[in-house]
């Protein structure tokens, strides 16, 4: 008895240290609550992925939840525009734009990048998957620190539960679900759900902006 009540009380003490171990710290707000953002210049998402539309598919879809969470956004059509009369039309080209020049021409107090590493329908035989992600980083044009950093996914199969009609079922609803969700550019709107859910204040997310009535809150 007492060996098993030793290795009862071994379990339980490796068990709640590694919870404690693998706790997420606390997200440091030190720079961003000194910064105070008003403004923010979102610039044309760097794409890693293969899918050539993931630039504009998630760029139409981040002025929704930054404007929410209460920060004016520069609309990003003007703001593409504007690069673009300046002989800037390249993601990487754009993101690697001095921080001077940036506020000088727009005024912005922070400017968001962000990376996309993958976009798109991708086919698994038994099953296909749309699936958005993507990272983000918020720097002060001010004082060039970085302000705070995310990262969110979205997929399409987020929720389903599995075909009953075995294994040949699954593999000409994935087919048609690839088809489908390809002719009709899915990946756009999981593209939205990826960027509220990267934008959005929350636990290591955004705090809210001076335009939202619960500025100055922590979000839960």
């Amino acid at each position: 008895m007492k060996g098993i009540s030793a290795l009862l009380t071994l379990a339980l003490t490796l068990v709640v240290t590694g919870c404690t171990t693998n706790k997420t710290p606390p997200a440091d707000y030190s720079a961003f609550k000194e910064s105070k953002p008003r403004s923010i210049l979102v610039l044309p998402p760097v794409n890693k992925s293969p899918d050539i539309n993931a630039t504009h598919g998630f760029l139409s879809n981040v002025t929704q939840p930054l404007a929410e969470s209460g920060y004016y956004v520069f609309p990003v059509a003007v703001v593409e525009e504007t690069f673009k009369q300046n002989g800037a039309t390249h993601p990487d080209d754009i993101s690697a734009i001095p921080l001077k020049k940036l506020h000088d021409i727009f005024g912005a107090d922070a400017v968001m990048y962000i990376t996309i590493t993958d976009y798109g329908t991708s086919y698994q035989v038994i099953s296909s998957d749309t699936r958005v992600i993507a990272s983000a980083r918020l720097v002060d044009l001010r004082t060039g620190k970085e302000l705070w950093t995310g990262a969110a996914s979205a997929s399409s199969n987020e929720g389903q539960t599995n075909n009953n009609g075995g294994l040949l079922g699954m593999v000409i609803n994935a087919a048609i679900t690839q088809i489908a969700h390809s002719a009709t550019d899915k990946a756009y709107d999981v593209a939205r759900i990826a960027s509220a859910r990267l934008f959005s204040p929350g636990p290591r997310g955004l705090l809210y902006g001076p335009r939202s009535p619960k500025y100055g809150q922590t979000a839960q």
